[in-house]
């Protein structure tokens, strides 16, 4: 079953940019959850390796990432979404 998911990386100094936003990217998750948002977190150390999330469709993660205050207020540099086969579902 294809699932896609995105990649982000971190913009310089995550830890301090990140806690100012992660209200209102919290309530992005929220909104999301049930609604094409399977799973979401960050790497063991979010600023060398960044976080993931996985999304049913390519459209969710798109709309997620279009309107997710951490790309908008710049918490990341760069996301990607890339297209997985999960093969145990």
């Amino acid at each position: 079953m294809k699932k896609y998911v995105l990649l982000y990386e971190s913009a310089d100094d995550v830890a301090t940019r990140a806690p100012a936003v992660f209200p209102a990217h919290l309530a992005r998750i929220h909104e999301f959850a049930g609604q094409g948002l399977l799973a979401v977190g960050t790497f063991a150390d979010p600023q060398a390796h960044g976080a993931m999330a996985i999304f049913a469709s390519r459209e969710a993660a798109e709309e997620f990432v279009a309107g997710d205050p951490f790309r908008t207020q710049g918490v990341i540099r760069a996301y990607e979404i890339r297209e997985w086969n999960d093969i145990l579902a």
